[in-house]
């Protein structure tokens, strides 16, 4: 018997991924890919995202795994604090930003550092050793919070489409190692 087919659920950061990001292009190549949309992409409420996300979680069926970039992965630990979805299998996570770092947008509101609670899913932490919304050794602090592997990929900045990574089939296979060890884990 074959496991069924993971959604990719996509998480995109504030002001959304344009077509140049890495998420743009993988979402276009997934199998079964789910893009969450936010009401507001530009003024950020923690809460409503929060709420947003886990509304399209819930019509989602089948194994799941969140792919999300800076903000976004934030919003899935603010989203684990409250929720849980037996489906999620994983969460997929790149360049954590610092909410007290002097870069974070002022326009997103309500997001707690990332060291309240641990991530309620298996998560692999991917970061940039040049980020300018999160230093290395935050992301490594985090990592360790989140009980997470942490991978550095050297100077890509914010690992976004300024980063001119096109596909960026380095994390593609980070991301496919990632999602197999889940299938071994889940069985």
């Amino acid at each position: 018997m074959t496991s069924p087919t993971i959604t990719q659920v996509f998480l995109a950061g504030i002001g959304n991924s344009g077509p140049a990001h890495w998420q743009s292009h993988w979402f276009r190549a997934a199998e079964r890919g789910h893009w969450v949309e936010h009401s507001d992409w530009d003024n950020v409420a923690c809460g409503t995202w929060v709420d947003e996300l886990d509304a399209a979680l819930r019509q989602i069926r089948g194994p799941k795994v969140l792919i999300a970039h800076s903000l976004a992965c934030l919003l899935v630990a603010e989203w684990g604090k409250q929720h849980r979805d037996p489906d999620v299998a994983g969460a997929f996570l790149v360049s954590v930003p610092d909410p007290s770092g002097p870069q974070f947008p002022k326009e997103a509101v309500g997001f707690s550092p990332p060291f309240e609670s641990p991530l309620p899913v298996p998560a692999i932490m991917v970061a940039s050793s040049n980020d300018p919304y999160g230093s290395l050794p935050y992301a490594q602090r985090v990592a360790t919070h989140w009980g997470v592997e942490l991978v550095n990929i050297g100077e890509k900045g914010h690992i976004n489409a300024k980063s001119e990574l096109g596909e960026w089939k380095e994390g593609k296979q980070l991301f496919d190692q990632f999602v197999g060890s889940l299938r071994t884990s889940r069985g």
